[in-house]
């Protein structure tokens, strides 16, 4: 996706699997201006090679997956999801994605 002035606005976010993205094509649309950047924390191949070109691009943040690592971070995730329940049950839903 492009902006009105023609730059990419389009950030490609994988915080999954890293198969899930074909990284050859994900660093020449990088390399190309096709998207504006990437934020990974999960690469195709685990350990990422040394050599990887993500590591030397301005317009990619590579960060260690470990979401579900922390304790505190697992309870914060735990109290979130309560409360997300809790409203929904009482009507006033919070992180709604979709009115329809």
């Amino acid at each position: 996706m492009k902006i009105g002035n023609g730059l990419p606005s389009a950030f490609v976010i994988n915080t999954s699997r890293g198969a899930l993205i074909d990284e050859a094509a994900l660093i020449e649309a990088l390399e190309n201006g096709t998207i504006a950047g990437a934020g990974l924390d999960v690469q195709e191949t685990e350990p990422p090679e040394e050599n990887s070109p993500l590591y030397t691009m301005d317009n990619v943040l590579l960060t260690p997956h470990m979401g579900w690592k922390g304790l505190e971070t697992r309870q914060r995730l735990v109290s979130i999801l309560a409360d997300n329940i809790k409203k929904f049950m009482e009507g006033t839903p919070i992180n709604v994605v979709s009115s329809l």
